[in-house]
């Protein structure tokens, strides 16, 4: 308010006035079309101040020299239930349980699961499904190799993470990922919950244990990058897991809460991968675990719902790390009890997504609904800014090949 009222005194030309108007304007223009994720705050706070230089602006100051927002068409065409809805992934049953939650609610995408009647892939049903829709589905799977391999029955195969890393070449890997990712391609698939990048010597049943390409931080960088490179290649998204790192945590998500080592612990190992391998993500997402950390999360906020943990991610701060601006995904929040003996899946999707998260996932579509209604009552109650929502849905439509711009 200072400067304004300076201003305003007869002392100053009415030039130099409107010139400090015209700056201040300006600065507006530039922080509000901003996708830089570590400028979602500073937006916020500055929106106020400029929106009232703006107003005392001359008319033929307007938008003529405004870039359109990556999105902003497209944002255009859909309600607030719609954005929201987009944000959400959820495992179904089979093709009718797929279209009657795609249908009533317009969700962002279905989920794969162990329990899925698989017929819905082979027949076609869900790739016309999405075809059928102005915005196409986010069709995933947990497809890892061994024991995470959904698609075994479809003739889809790999071996477990820590098999390719001791017989296989990074190149190979690649190799075999691309060849996967061209079979789930055919069958409509576009997102794979593939490659784990946590850093593990567990043994090979625990809860990572052979899910990790290995103990060594720099051959799981190189193992998890082939794998990723691979899937894209053939045209499906690859999403790291689980980050900050699950290969050193206390137990298994699963079934309780899991505490890792402390975050100055995880620097040298199993942050690594995530750090060198977000340098260049490609189409890449990255899927945040139900995780504890000592010294990010405080003693009883899993990373999944942690601001501070997936503002880490987002920032690059605090593990020396690029930004990444790319789709941030939950693991499941309704089967793993690291969440469940606390939350309810609206509360947990609720919590995930005003932390940061852009995509909800869990197991059944019949709260769907229910979880949308909570979400637009956090958006009208001011808990969750539609400049929020925006951001997560343009990356969304970005990962989808909806939009191009950047």
């Amino acid at each position: 308010m200072g400067h304004l009222t300076r201003l305003s005194s007869p002392r100053v030309g009415a030039g130099r006035a409107l010139l400090a108007l015209a700056a201040a304007a300006g600065l507006f223009v530039t922080t509000a079309c901003s996708n830089d994720p570590a400028q979602e705050s500073a937006t916020a706070s500055s929106s106020t101040v400029a929106s009232a230089s703006k107003s005392s602006a001359p008319a033929s100051s307007s938008a003529a020299s405004k870039p359109a927002a990556c999105g902003a068409d497209e944002l255009k065409k859909l309600s607030l239930r719609e954005k929201l809805a987009q944000m959400l992934v959820v495992g179904v049953t089979d093709a009718a349980d797929a279209r009657q939650i795609v249908k009533k609610e317009k969700i962002g995408g279905v989920f794969v699961g162990s329990w899925t009647d698989l017929t819905m892939l082979t027949d076609g049903s869900v790739s016309k499904l999405s075809k059928s829709r102005d915005i196409p589905l986010m069709v995933t799977v947990d497809q890892e190799g061994g024991r995470v391999n959904r698609l075994k029955d479809l003739g889809i195969d790999l071996p477990s993470a820590r098999v390719m890393g001791e017989t296989m070449t990074a190149e190979q890997v690649r190799k075999a990922a691309k060849s996967a990712g061209q079979k789930m391609a055919k069958l409509g698939i576009t997102v794979d919950f593939a490659p784990s990048a946590d850093v593990s010597d567990e043994p090979d049943d625990a809860v990572i244990g052979d899910r990790s390409f290995s103990n060594d931080p720099e051959k799981v960088t190189e193992y998890a990058g082939a794998f990723a490179k691979g899937l894209e290649e053939a045209g499906i998204m690859p999403v790291y897991k689980h980050f900050p790192g699950h290969g050193h945590g206390s137990g298994d998500s699963h079934l309780g809460a899991v505490v890792t080592p402390p975050l100055a612990e995880l620097q040298n190992s199993d942050l690594v991968p995530f750090r060198e391998l977000l340098k260049d993500p490609g189409n890449a997402g990255v899927m945040v675990g139900h995780l504890i950390v000592p010294g990010l999360t405080g003693p009883e906020t899993p990373a999944s719902i942690s601001p501070a943990a997936i503002g880490m991610l987002r920032s690059g701060k605090k593990y020396d790390a690029p930004r990444f601006n790319g789709v941030v995904f939950t693991d499941d929040l309704s089967g793993m009890k690291a969440i469940t003996d606390k939350y309810s899946i609206e509360q947990a999707v609720l919590k995930s997504i005003t932390a940061g998260s852009d995509v909800g996932l869990w197991l059944s579509t019949d709260r769907v609904s229910s979880v949308l209604d909570t979400l637009e009552k956090a958006v009208k109650g001011g808990k969750l800014s539609t400049a929020r929502v925006d951001r997560s849905v343009v990356r969304i439509l970005k990962a989808k090949g909806v939009l191009r711009c950047s």
